[in-house]
């Protein structure tokens, strides 16, 4: 009987294969495979907590746009180490950067509302890629059991 720490998906296929019954090279190749995955697996979590930041980042400025602080002087960033002074004018429209140079003017209202289900999503590809990650972890762990078996 096959126990379940000795099979491994493969990838892109509906099928498992016993990596007891694998040679060495192959196990190798198997191991740096999925060695790669779950490097890309967490590139990708890590580009992701990126983009959530950014979202509560902009979410958090778009709950100080309102009419209390209309008119308060504030510093506008021209690079990241150098302000100039100003005021806030307007605490209903924004504008959204779309690209190299272009901007778009948005209402704050409709900007909030766009942020909460962006950032629930983030959150579940976030989620699903941990949990992808999570499961090659552990096929890399049998894969070493295996390697071990392999080499004695």
């Amino acid at each position: 009987m096959k126990s379940i720490s000795s099979l491994v998906l493969l990838p892109n296929m509906a099928q498992s294969i016993n990596i007891t019954e694998l040679h060495l090279p192959q196990l190798e190749m198997l191991k740096n495979q999925l060695d790669q995955e779950v490097e890309l697996f967490s590139t990708s979590i890590a580009q992701l907590k990126v983009v959530q930041t950014k979202y509560v980042e902009a979410k958090d400025c778009l709950n100080t746009l309102n009419k209390s602080n209309e008119g308060k002087q504030l510093h506008v960033p021209l690079t990241s180490s150098m302000y100039v002074p100003g005021k806030l004018h307007d605490v209903e429209h924004v504008l959204i950067h779309v690209g190299t140079g272009y901007y778009v003017e948005k209402t704050a209202q409709d900007q909030m509302e766009k942020i909460q289900p962006a950032l629930q999503k983030k959150h579940a590809m976030k989620q699903a890629v941990m949990e992808m990650m999570s499961q090659k972890i552990q096929q890399l762990t049998a894969l070493g059991a295996a390697q071990a078996t392999a080499k004695a």
